[in-house]
Parts: C-alpha cells; structure tokens; sequence
C-alpha cells in the first residue's frame, strides 16, 4: 500500500516539473525561428541593397549574350555589271551537346530532316560532349532548317538553334573558277581573287545582344550593338562574253589535240585591262574543289614555259630600235644553219638571203640568231627587261610567278642567240601578252590590271612608236599565204601575230613529241584594240605546230570578239575577197 503511495507520489511530481520544461522547450524553438527570421531580412537586405550589382550582373552574363552578325560579302562582277560571285543568306544548325538527348527516338527524326546517317550524328555529339556547341549542319536553304526547327518542336527536341550564314555562289562556274577563286564555309577567300581582296570583299561583322533561356537557346534579340559593314563589290576587267568564247575554244581544241592543259589571255591594247583569262583543265567552284591535276591551278599566271619563237619579233625590234639593222637590212642563212661553239642553231629549210620580215614570217631560228648576235648584250636585256620578262606582271593576283630572265653576265653566246628564238627564257601566258600588247601600242608599255579602268594609265615607251608599227607590219605576213599562220587570218581584219613551237625540258634534256603550241597575235593590226595568247600544253594529236593547234583558236574567238565590241574591219578588200570567193566568182 504504502509502495502505492510512494508511486503516485513521483509521478504527480512528474507532472508538475513537465509545464516547466515545455516552456523553457518553447522559448528555444522560438529563439531559433527569430534567429532564422533575423538571418533570412539580412539576406533579403544585403542581396537587394548591397550586393544588387553584382547579383544583376552575374544573372545576365546567364541570360544575356553577345552574337557576331555576318556581314554581307561583296558581289563580284564583269566589266558589264554580269555577277560573277554573290552571296545567299543560308541557315546552319547547332546544337547544344549537353541538352541533347543521345537516346534513337530524339536522334532518328533529327537525323532524317538533317539529311545525316544516324551513326555520323551519334559521332558528331560524341565527339563534343564536353561543349555547349557543335555545328549539326551547316549552310542549309532556310525553308529546310526552318524544317529542322519544326521537327523538333514536335518531338519535344531540345538544344538546337538556327544561325544566319551566308554561301557563296558562282553562277558561271568553271568559266571564271581559275581567276574568280572561291571561298570556305565561312566565306574567307582562298583561291584568286576571292583570296587577294578578302579583306575588302568580306566587310565588318555586327554584333548583338541577345536573350537566352535556360537551355541557352536565343529566345529574343535585346539591342543592336553594332551593325555589319557589307564587303565593297568588286568589278573585275574581265567581259564575261568573251570569257565564254575562249572558254568554248578553248574547250574544244583541248578534245580536239588530246591537250595536257592550255591558256588563254586577252588584253585591251588601249588600257592594259585583261578582257580573258581562261585556263584548262579547271574546276567548278560550286561544287568540287579538288587540286588533282592542277586543277586549281591559275595557268596563266603560274604555269612559265619557253617561249619560242614568239621571241624573234622582239630580237628584231630590239636590233631596229637601236639602229643596228634598218628596214632593209637583209641577213644571209646559208646553208640553213649556224654554229656557235659547239652547238647549232638551225632551221627547218635553207632560206637563203632573207630580209627582216622573212625572218618572223618564215620564222627563221638562224636569222634571228644572228640578228642577236650583233646586239651588245646588256642593251638587250634591258630591252627583254623593259617588256615585263623576269618579273611580276602587277596584276596582283595570288601566286603569281615571274618567270626567268637571267642577267646578261652569265650570258654565253650560245644563250644569246637562242633568246632570239625562245629558248633559255620562261615567262607566263600573261607576260607574254604584255610584252605583244607594247607593240600594238605603238611601244608603250601599260600595266596590266585585273579591275575594270575607267581610263587608260600612263605607260612607258619601250621601242620608239615607228619601231613598234614596223614590226607589227613584218607580223601581218606571218598571217598572210606564205606565213607560218595562214589559219589566223580573220576576214575583214589585219591580223599581227607570230607562231611558237617549242619543245619541252625536262630530265636529261629536251623531250620528243612533247611540244607547246603558241601564238601571239593582234587585232585589227592598223590601230590594235585586242591583244591575245593561245597556249596549248602537250597537244597529243597528229598536229603541234603553234600555226595548226594555237592559230585557228586565235582567229575563232578574236573574230567572235571583235564583232562583239563593234571595232570596225581595217580590210574591207580581204572581206569582199572572201565574199566573192564564197559566191564562186573572182574579184
């Protein structure tokens, strides 16, 4: 009983000392939600007073960016305004690899719209799985990747974006590739003129700020920090007609002859400007770029060879010029060849006594030699110097060589004598037109140039004017019957030109059966307003002389040419001749 007591006793003591303990409980948990509270207004008030800036910053380095706008590359054209190269606003496709679900039902469609094998895609965003960026596809016309957008959006895809871009297109192709060039995926030139006036061409990036979401997708564009600069157009020298005949001709004396490669180069006698410039084999910058072959090669300006006998006009000018011969000078080439030292120089007939003009219309390799023998070697090279040989042209185009003109010091007779018939000499198609465009400007020679000229510059005399029409008259027999040239002939026109044919070095010495076809001529040759060079690499057919494979090609596109830019004929007689003789009578 008593232990009953005794019980009830502590209990009820127990009871008694349980309010005071949950109060003191109480006041703890009290204190500790005031402390909270207390924390929490300290938190709120330094983060919206004292650290407000730096919080505002670092929130919008999350959802704010800036994002290069392309510029606009400049358009390239002809002389006439005809657009050689433009750019198209295209679309590119990037997605974000980390947002990217790699599992098939995300990939499978994507892969489908993008026009990619599920495999290449899985690689791609394997490959940049530690970035925020990839390029999926780039360069797509809009209405597709506006597709791609729309794909993903229904099937819930997420981390992809559409980025503006520009391509690149040339709608002439291969006729102007070699001097036009072409641009990468992120139009920066890299061939020829694309290459040579990027800078210009490309003009100045924009930039802008831009709202992202959480996913970094742009959502909406916020200001514009500065707008692109579009690229300066470029208007060439070049007459797209007339690119698109000696392209033609081209084309088809290479089946013709089973060529190797040939060029051809076209120049305004009046202003040095190159009309044409066409080479084979070529390329379509649309579409392959590959270098196999030479393909992408510029043959005009990077491609030297020998010039043969396209020289000796410039041996007989020279010796003219400096009085050492007169008009009727005449030189004897008894018995049909020379010796000079231990070599000999010889033609393809006995021509006998010959004077000057049937030294260039029979193309006589004695009676040039022998001409230039007489000349002191140092004038002489200043002469081959002064006409563009051994150095650049200026036409500023990318890899453009000099060719070789070595000094008169290290001249032995023996090279002195086969300068005057090509040999020991290289030069490129456009050196060589240069040099023939002094002659048909009464001359002068005028720099050359790529860009259309809104007036003729000044040149520099070379060979004084009466030289210079001389010559060019010695040059019409070549084309006239008995010259080496008769296919040159063009109705109603005086044609100035001379032939080459010359055999290729290569190791141990000359090659058989491996042979250049050349011709230099221009038109009409009373007041020259074109000048032109046909070249034709290894023509591999039963013919090679330059008067076979080099003139007829001359005559197809210069008369083409010449009626086109409306220069009158200088030879009515020789057109009402052929008239007649079309008719069956006889003037």
């Amino acid at each position: 009983m008593a232990a009953k007591r005794h019980k009830r006793a502590r209990m009820q003591k127990k009871a008694e000392a349980m309010p005071r303990a949950y109060a003191g409980r109480r006041r703890f948990v009290l204190l500790l939600f005031m402390l909270g509270a207390a924390a929490l207004v300290y938190r709120a008030v330094d983060q919206q007073i004292f650290e407000k800036d730096f919080l505002q910053s670092e929130g919008a380095d999350r959802y704010l960016d800036e994002v290069v706008v392309a510029a606009h590359r400049g358009a390239i054209t002809d002389r006439n305004g005809v657009v050689l190269a433009m750019s198209a606003p295209v679309d590119s496709i990037a997605a974000n690899p980390r947002l990217l679900r790699p599992d098939a039902d995300t990939l499978q469609p994507l892969a489908k719209v993008l026009g990619m094998g599920l495999d290449e895609l899985r690689r791609r965003l394997a490959r940049y799985s530690h970035k925020h960026f990839v390029y999926l596809k780039r360069r797509l016309p809009p209405a597709q990747a506006q597709r791609v957008m729309e794909v993903a959006r229904e099937k819930g895809i997420q981390g992809l974006q559409v980025l503006r871009e520009y391509r690149r297109y040339y709608p002439d192709g291969e006729i102007f590739a070699h001097v036009v060039g072409f641009t990468n995926v992120d139009e920066q030139g890299q061939e020829g003129l694309e290459l040579a006036y990027d800078e210009a061409l490309s003009g100045k990036p924009g930039l802008k700020r831009v709202l992202r979401d959480g996913r970094r997708q742009v959502v909406a564009d916020v200001e514009s920090l500065r707008m692109p600069a579009p690229g300066k157009n470029l208007a060439l020298s070049l007459d797209q007609r007339l690119q698109y005949i000696a392209y033609r001709e081209l084309k088809a004396a290479m089946r013709k002859h089973k060529a190797k490669a040939g060029s051809v180069v076209v120049l305004d006698a009046h202003t040095g400007e190159i009309l044409v410039m066409v080479n084979q084999p070529g390329y379509n910058p649309n579409g392959s770029r590959s270098n196999r072959g030479g393909r992408l090669l510029n043959r005009a300006v990077t491609h030297v060879f020998e010039p043969g006998s396209t020289m000796k006009p410039f041996a007989v000018a020279a010796a003219l010029d400096m009085g050492i011969v007169k008009p009727g000078t005449t030189v004897d080439t008894n018995p049909g060849f020379i010796r000079i030292g231990r070599f000999q120089v010889k033609d393809h007939d006995n021509l006998g006594v010959v004077d000057l003009q049937t030294i260039i219309q029979k193309s006589s390799n004695v009676g040039a030699s022998k001409i230039a023998l007489q000349l002191p070697p140092e004038r002489f090279w200043k002469y081959l110097s002064a006409l563009g040989f051994g150095e650049k042209s200026g036409s500023g185009y990318p890899g453009e060589v000099g060719g070789q003109l070595r000094p008169a010091a290290n001249w032995a007779r023996i090279d002195q004598a086969t300068l005057a018939y090509g040999y020991g000499i290289s030069v490129t198609a456009l050196q060589l037109a240069r040099a023939y465009s002094v002659l048909a400007a009464d001359g002068v020679l005028r720099p050359v140039s790529l860009l259309r000229r809104d007036e003729a510059p000044a040149g520099r005399q070379v060979f004084k004017p009466e030289t210079a029409r001389l010559v060019r008259r010695m040059m019409e027999s070549v084309v006239a019957p008995g010259g080496t040239a008769t296919r040159a002939a063009i109705p109603g026109y005086r044609v100035a030109g001379k032939t080459g044919t010359v055999k290729k070095a290569g190791k141990g010495g000359y090659k058989e059966r491996k042979y250049i076809s050349l011709f230099a001529g221009m038109v009409p040759a009373s007041n020259p307003r074109l000048v032109a060079v046909v070249m034709i690499d290894e023509p591999r057919g039963k013919q090679y002389y330059g008067g076979l494979v080099a003139a007829p090609m001359f005559a197809a596109v210069m008369d083409d040419a010449l009626r086109l830019l409306n220069v009158p004929p200088d030879a009515l007689e020789s057109r009402q001749a052929v008239r007649l003789a079309e008719a069956g009578t006889h003037p």
